[in-house]
């Protein structure tokens, strides 16, 4: 059996002593104190490395799922399909949560019907590699309860050095873990301990633990995150209040709630914020805790400043305090009892319900859904069409916002259906990073153009019809025309019998098969922490039928690329492998 888990500090395995140590490896340790029978091998590192292909994925009987990130479950939905093993795909949304069962060409899979945007996102992510707003947001309102209210060990802010995808190694991990306190000069102590000791001084605070200066250093120090991002600037209090005032004026029209202001403005905000914090604590007196609440203008004050300076040290816009306010007040909570029930359940096809249906049910069995004959994911022929502008997108792209954020591949291979089999997008690092900033029209692509994808990792293929459009709406660089992913349907209240949660059909779905496992494992347990980066990844090789005609090259370069990847069977006398 296979179990990929990420997030474990909220389960009963782990304790406050635990954080920023490889879960799997702790996971293993807690396990063995009321199981020591038990034969575990801890692994850090993340599910969506190349080593496991989908020959790995065949080793098993069974895979449960127990992610937290939509990336990582597309791949090992992905990966199940192609391997032909049933998965068992669980969630939990606030209150709300779910189990079901995946298997191929009986029950739909993950990706068949569409699912609405994330509200909860991996730490690793939230504290080392901020890619969209929310994710600073986030962070800045559990700095406002490391800070003001009650801490959290779900919601640290500092770099999290347990990170799969910054150490390989699990040495590596642990020794940043335990690293000297002189790391980027910072003592790694409570935020709040660290904040009271200074009084609340802003600038302190701005420059040294958790936030824009020092912090960011540190995370400068685990290279492997930056070598396919872009590293993050350190912010400095002095630099910024001697920049020149006409650098910071508001942008935007209006209200000034939905004015965005420069680096200045927001360091401004951030130290009057945190000064009428202050003031409301000494109020409330010793030991008191303030309440984060998206009405309380102090408060809002502060986690707009802060997560804008977060933004800006990450590359990224800059965002209204109207803005901040509307998605701050949207983030759904990790509830570790809700988890806790759900892992129970977890061999059950169930839901649980926030409130009890109409026979007073909390917990509901529901049927499978068949498979969905226009996913572009478990299909016999998946197929999609996207509308586009050919004389304004580049092949990047194509590739990075369409192919990989948009439809999960990881390492996709891209030739043109043109008669010639033209490769518009090799996985092979060098082989045509050439084409990177062409436009597609410069390769022949026009309206009614057709790319046959392959993900031979994933062991997947996408066939893309292309709509040539000059009429997209304004900041829209494409569409995906008929049932978007991304389009949720209908909050509706789930009844019993009926494949609902949370009002969508936001967890598992189908999987596959009867494959023999390795001899004597009875479970694997990967622990893969981070939405990882599909640019972070290379590309892997499966065996198969499927050709694909490479310009200059012929279709022996796919099978042997597949092969490169296989990997041996875990060893026989191992019941349970944990993998972080």
């Amino acid at each position: 059996m296979l179990f990929i888990s990420s997030n474990l500090n909220r389960q009963f395995l782990f304790q406050k002593k635990h954080v920023g140590k490889s879960k799997a490896q702790v996971a293993k340790e807690s396990v063995l104190r009321f199981c020591p029978s038990a034969n575990i091998t801890a692994y850090h590192d993340s599910i969506m490395n190349p080593d496991y292909n989908v020959e790995f994925f065949r080793n098993f009987q069974l895979v449960m799922n127990a992610l937290d990130n939509r990336a990582a479950r597309n791949h090992v939905n992905r990966m199940c399909l192609a391997a032909d093993i049933p998965l068992i795909e669980s969630g939990t949304a606030g209150y709300l949560g779910q189990v079901t069962v995946i298997k191929k060409g009986q029950t739909e899979c993950y990706e068949c019907q569409p699912k609405p945007t994330q509200k909860t996102f991996p730490g690793c992510t939230i504290r080392n590699t901020p890619s969209e707003p929310i994710h600073c947001i986030v962070w800045a309102k559990y700095l406002f309860n490391q800070l003001f209210g009650e801490e959290d060990a779900d919601q640290e802010v500092s770099p999290d050095t347990a990170d799969p995808e910054a150490a390989w190694n699990p040495a590596d991990a642990a020794a940043r873990a335990t690293a000297s306190n002189k790391d980027g000069d910072i003592k790694r102590v409570s935020t709040k301990e660290w904040a009271r000791s200074t009084g609340y001084d802003p600038v302190k605070l701005f420059n040294k633990v958790q936030l824009f200066k020092d912090d960011i250093m540190y995370l400068l120090t685990m290279d492997k995150l930056w070598k396919k991002r872009k590293a993050p600037l350190p912010l400095d209090w002095t630099e910024i209040h001697h920049l020149e005032s006409s650098q910071e004026e508001a942008c935007g029209t209006g209200l000034k709630d939905q004015q965005v202001l420069g680096v200045q403005g927001y360091a401004q905000l951030f130290h009057r914020s945190v000064e009428t914090l202050r003031s409301q604590l000494i109020e409330k007196g010793e030991g008191a805790e303030l309440v984060w609440d998206k009405d309380d203008p102090p408060a809002m004050d502060f986690v707009t400043a802060a997560a804008n300076l977060r933004m800006n040290v990450f590359s990224m816009n800059m965002k209204s305090r109207f803005d901040v306010k509307s998605m701050a007040g949207n983030i759904i909570p990790a509830i570790a009892t809700t988890n806790a029930v759900i892992a129970g359940l977890i061999v059950l096809e169930i839901f649980l319900n926030k409130q009890p249906n109409p026979r007073k049910k909390l917990l509901v069995p529901c049927a499978l859904d068949p498979p969905n004959p226009s996913c572009y994911v478990c299909a016999s022929k998946p197929e999609v069409t996207v509308k586009l502008n050919v004389h304004k997108t580049i092949v990047q792209a194509l590739q990075d916002k369409i192919l990989k954020e948009k439809f999960g591949m990881v390492a996709p291979d891209v030739q043109i259906e043109d008669g010639k089999g033209t490769i518009l997008i090799s996985s092979e690092e060098g082989e045509t990073e050439a084409n990177n900033n062409k436009f597609l029209s410069d390769f022949g692509i026009r309206n009614g153009s057709r790319l046959q994808v392959d993900d031979f990792l994933q062991d997947y293929t996408l066939l893309v019809n292309l709509i040539h459009s000059e009429e997209l709406e304004k900041d829209v660089e494409f569409e995906v025309v008929g049932d978007a992913p991304d389009k949720a349907p209908t909050p509706s209240v789930p009844e019993e019998g009926k494949n609902i949660a949370n009002g969508n059909k936001d967890s598992a779905q189908p999987s596959t098969s009867s494959k023999a496992a390795a001899e004597d494992d009875d479970v694997l347990i990967v622990d893969s922490d981070e939405e990882p980066s599909s640019s972070t990844m290379e590309a892997s090789p499966e065996s198969s039928n499927r050709k694909r005609k490479h310009h200059g090259a012929d279709t022996d370069d796919a099978v042997s690329k597949r092969k490169r990847l296989d990997q041996q069977p875990a060893d026989d006398d191992e019941d349970i492998i944990a993998l972080d």
